[in-house]
C-alpha cells in the first residue's frame, strides 16, 4: 500500500472504530440503499444520530448518498472496504513470514543451532 492511501485507510478505521457506525455500515452491507430512517429502526440511537455517524462515514469514504425525491438513499462504497481489506492483508502476511521463521526456529534440532553459533 502506497503512503498517500494510508492516511484514507486511517479515516476507515476511525470511522468503523465506532460501533454504531459499524452498524450502519453492516446493515448497508447486507440490505443495500437505505434511508436514515430505516437505518435508526431499531437502532439505539436517534436518526439525527444516525445522519451524523452517516457524514462521518461519507467522510472517510465509505458511505455514498443519492437524492431520490424527498428521500435520501445511503449505500455503502466498497472501494474502501477493499482498501482496508488490502491492508490489513499485508500486515497479515507479514505475521506469518514472521511466525514461520519462529516455528523454523523451533523446530530446528539443537545440533544445528550449536552449529550456525559456533560460526
Amino acid at each position: 500500500m502506497s503512503k498517500a492511501c494510508e492516511p484514507a485507510v486511517a479515516d476507515v478505521f476511525f470511522a468503523l472504530g465506532d460501533g454504531t457506525r459499524l452498524s450502519v455500515v453492516t446493515r448497508l452491507g447486507a440490505g443495500g440503499a437505505l434511508s436514515a430512517t430505516a437505518l435508526s429502526d431499531g437502532a439505539k440511537v436517534t436518526r439525527q444520530a444516525i445522519v451524523k455517524h452517516l457524514r462521518v462515514l461519507e467522510g472517510a469514504g465509505l458511505v455514498t448518498h443519492e437524492r431520490r425525491g424527498r428521500e435520501v438513499l445511503y449505500s455503502l462504497e466498497p472501494r474502501r472496504i477493499e482498501e482496508a481489506r488490502v491492508f490489513l492483508d499485508g500486515i497479515s502476511a507479514g505475521w506469518d513470514r514472521a511466525l514461520d521463521r519462529l516455528r523454523r526456529m523451533v523446530e530446528e534440532p539443537p545440533s544445528s543451532t550449536r552449529e550456525r553459533e559456533a560460526r
